[in-house]
């Protein structure tokens, strides 16, 4: 039962750069999404602005050949896959079914969901449901306790949670008023007039939504993106003052991401600290009525389309911005039967579940392991900014952004059941029972295809034995979704952690001569390896030796023979998702690499 017109929320909706962490860790119906979009772009005839060859190397995380899967796509190809696999599978579809939120919408017996209600007068009933909404319209129809906002760091003894302000812009001053200097000429719009709690504090603030746009320099399939009707330059004041102090910077690099998709198409997510987030905007969303999310969704739509108007239009944007902005469009060919607009609307976090188990940072940071885990996360702990506001300088500041790298670590099944008492037939693999921090990790989208088909398969087992959803094994949710041994090989952050200095800070040297040691263990480094045993951070090393530790290492899984293809495997399995140009550049006989460089190499390799 699907709200919109449309199927497929973000992943069809332009969101084709997929958010992985770990590759490896994508197992189920979720890699076999994923290994249809590799089979479809293995074909020449899926290439109609370009051929495989010319785009693979565009990215190192678009395809991982050796896993058979492809993490990059267009929309229109997402929707058509995920179309099939719900004909396959024989699901019923019924879009355009939106539910009676008020007035007894959600009919329970007890505690369990009996009868929903949608405002075209369907009435659908069922033993179990699944609210995979972004946001959890259901889960809150049926009574479930959930949060919306970031609870205060002391709750949970967490450290990112709460409200974060950056110290400057990056190191630039910016000014905030509508006539720089003049307190009296008024705040420009999006800027709150005093600072947020102290750092930590609870608050009500929302991570920004946006877009994720699907552009195209295709001429010939293109469509310019046009003036909004109610266009305020006001509004991108602050943009252009950020744009001014970086003017040498250039989209794709700052302003807006130029990630590429297949066919000379990107996927355009926010980049830099003014861009395509509507800050600010978010926090009503979770729990406002359909016709102000319509309201809502429209603003957002009329900001990002106005920023990108304002970047190829106004003269007082440096010309080479101006320049490049314009040699972008809309696809002719993506979202036709939404006026070529992303149908969905990034909401990347809206009301959170309360249930037995909330997911902490220490889930994340594994200072906790569940015993319940049902698949695992991996990407890091990631929010965009929630607010911007002038502090007591007079300057512009923001608050709330982060990205803090995790390993994989599992997702407790509780998480995605509610109390017991209030509801027992109810799975939420969405709006899960997490913090602010640590949602900021499992928001992905292949952690929530795992969790969906989790749901399903744990709806199905309480269906089957009678129980209660919170009563169902986990091991047979491991066993179907093809996580089991992924999560028995976890463990706990103190296992694998470095040695450490006084006062508990993990020590560089100790931790690099760890890693040399685990390397060595695991056969990763043969033959002479004493240029490690004094390697010195200042000190030049031999690029044909870093590319032998490369190619040691990648080859325990599978040989190589050469460093690009070690660089290619370490980057799909999770080693090394950032493989950089850097060791693709000098790893190699006649170079030489940084020895800090390679320390840090070493110690990301002997994890």
């Amino acid at each position: 039962v699907e709200p919109q017109k449309f199927i497929g929320g973000m992943t069809a909706g332009g969101l084709g750069a997929t958010d992985i962490g770990s590759k490896t860790t994508v197992v189920g119906l979720a890699k076999e999404f994923y290994h249809r979009v590799w089979k479809h772009y293995n074909k020449p005839e899926s290439w109609k602005h370009e051929t495989r060859e010319e785009y693979k190397p565009k990215h190192n995380d678009a395809i991982s050949d050796n896993l058979e899967v492809h993490w990059f796509f267009e929309p229109k190809v997402a929707d058509r896959i995920l179309t099939e696999m719900l004909s396959e599978a024989g699901v019923k579809v019924f879009t355009n079914e939106r539910m009676v939120r008020e007035n007894g919408g959600v009919k329970k017996e007890g505690n369990r969901i009996s009868t929903v209600t949608m405002e075209s007068g369907k009435i659908f009933g069922g033993k179990m449901f699944i609210d995979a909404s972004y946001e959890g319209d259901l889960m809150a129809g049926a009574g479930v306790s959930y949060f919306v906002g970031r609870e205060a760091n002391s709750e949970h003894n967490e450290t990112l949670n709460g409200t974060r302000a950056l110290k400057v812009y990056a190191g630039k001053e910016l000014d905030p008023y509508k006539v720089p200097g003049d307190p009296q000429s008024g705040i420009l719009p999006g800027i709150e007039p005093k600072p947020p709690e102290p750092d930590g504090s609870a608050d009500k603030r929302v991570q920004a939504y946006t877009f994720r746009m699907c552009l195209t320099d295709v001429k010939e399939n293109q469509l310019p993106i046009t003036k909004p009707e109610n266009y305020d330059p006001l509004v991108f004041e602050p943009h252009l003052r950020w744009i001014l102090v970086n003017p040498k910077e250039k989209p794709g690099k700052l302003f807006y991401k130029l990630t590429p998709m297949p066919n000379r198409k990107t996927d355009s997510n926010n980049h830099g600290l003014f861009s395509t987030d509507y800050v600010g905007k978010s926090a009503e969303w979770a729990e406002a009525s359909y016709a102000r999310r319509a309201e809502l969704w429209q603003e957002h739509a009329d900001y990002v389309r106005g920023y990108f108007w304002f970047l190829g239009n106004d003269a007082r944007v440096p010309e080479h911005i101006r320049t490049e902005t314009l040699r972008w469009g809309l696809p002719k060919d993506e979202f036709t039967a939404a006026g070529h607009w992303p149908f969905q609307l990034y909401v990347r976090e809206a009301r959170r579940m309360k249930s037995a188990h909330i997911v902490t940072e220490h889930d994340c940071r594994r200072t906790r392991l569940v015993e319940d885990g049902i698949i695992l996360a991996s990407y890091g702990m990631d929010s965009h900014s929630t607010s911007r506001f002038v502090d007591e300088d007079g300057q512009l500041r923001g608050e709330g952004g982060m990205l803090v790298r995790v390993k994989p670590y599992p997702v407790s099944y509780r998480s995605i059941v509610p109390v017991e008492k209030e509801c027992a037939n109810l799975l939420v693999p969405v709006c899960l029972s997490a913090t602010h921090a640590a949602y900021g990790s499992i928001r992905m989208e292949p952690v929530f295809m795992m969790l969906g088909q989790a749901s399903a398969y744990a709806a199905a087992q309480a269906i089957d034995t009678g129980k209660a959803v919170q009563a169902v094994p986990v091991d047979g949710i491991r066993r179907h979704v093809g996580t089991a041994e992924l999560l028995a090989a976890v463990k706990p952050a103190s296992e694998d952690a470095p040695a450490a200095e006084k006062g508990g800070k993990p020590a560089a040297g100790n931790q690099f001569q760890a890693s040399v040691a685990a390397l060595k263990k695991e056969g990763a480094l043969k033959g002479d390896t004493a240029w490690l045993d004094t390697l010195k951070p200042e000190a030049p090393v031999d690029g044909a030796k870093v590319a032998e530790l490369l190619i040691g290492k990648a080859s325990l899984e599978k040989p190589v023979t050469d460093v690009d293809a070690a660089l290619d495997a370490l980057a799909a399995d999770g080693t090394l998702p950032d493989a950089k140009k850097y060791w693709r550049d000098n790893a190699r006989a006649g170079k030489t690499c940084k020895g800090a460089q390679v320390m840090q190499l070493c110690m990301r390799l002997g994890k």
